[in-house]
């Protein structure tokens, strides 16, 4: 991006100053674009197409693969630092001796003492990165059974517009054109249909990690009103994992269920 100037990039930006991206206003952002610091799409107003266009974005795949496996090499490198047999009970996982098992969404992961992971599932950094995440720095709280939006968890409030982007919205697009999708969730990945306090038609919980539970609510158009989804969390995720890696982690969980819906069309 070396031939565009900042205000290249500041027109196509919202001008709202919201300091989603963690800057002081969306000029300080799109120098920050030019001199490489951040990305187009650390903007949440700005899609996809829009950074692809101006030369910022591969495709959206694999710009989440190549931010995903430098740091996965580097937390292997921090897991093979630590005893893993020691890390089992309090993370909810079990050490069988050549490596600590954890379920994601009813799939095992194995990591060992190395740091190399394998899976029944493919291994993708999305995924991954935050899993290494908990074993490193989870410190084993129990889910307390009070479910919140991201935007209440610590530095929820920053990440909350991103999330619901590309976590939220397009999980609802999927629900509102598959409506199987809730009991393909339930049948692959070991999801419970629950009642919530949230009064919604669909009340779905996942467990992503051990000590990680994640509830989908889903609400069916009605007359005037379009149809709604929300991701909520329990209280205790933030001393767990970071709210960054929750966001990766959900985002990878979408791209996943979104190739499930294009298998079965």
């Amino acid at each position: 991006m070396s031939s565009l100037t900042p205000l290249d990039i500041y027109k196509v930006l919202p001008k709202n100053n919201c300091r989603c991206c963690r800057l002081p206003s969306c000029l300080a952002f799109a120098a920050a674009v030019v001199s490489g610091e951040r990305k187009l799409e650390d903007c949440p107003e700005v899609d996809h197409e829009t950074a692809a266009a101006l030369g910022d974005a591969p495709p959206k795949e694999m710009l989440y693969e190549q931010m995903g496996m430098e740091a996965y090499e580097k937390m292997g490198k921090e897991v093979a630092a630590i005893d893993l047999s020691q890390r089992a009970e309090k993370l909810g996982a079990v050490w069988g001796g050549e490596g600590l098992e954890l379920k994601c969404l009813g799939k095992s992961f194995i990591v060992d003492q190395k740091g190399k992971m394998v899976s029944q599932c493919h291994i993708i950094p999305w995924v991954t990165v935050p899993l290494l995440e908990y074993i490193l720095y989870g410190s084993g709280k129990e889910p307390i059974g009070k479910w919140v939006s991201l935007r209440e968890l610590t530095e929820g409030q920053t990440w909350y517009p991103l999330f619901h982007r590309r976590c939220e919205q397009p999980l609802g697009r999927l629900a509102d054109e598959h409506p199987e999708l809730f009991e393909d969730l339930v049948g692959l990945f070991s999801g419970a249909r629950t009642s919530s306090e949230f009064d919604a038609d669909i009340s779905l919980v996942l467990r992503p990690l051990p000590k990680i539970p994640l509830l989908i609510c889903y609400w069916r158009p009605e007359e005037e009103l379009e149809s709604k989804l929300s991701i909520y969390l329990d209280a205790s995720t933030d001393k767990n994992l970071s709210v960054e890696s929750i966001h990766t982690l959900c985002v990878g969980l979408v791209i996943m269920f979104e190739k499930i819906v294009r298998r079965h069309e």
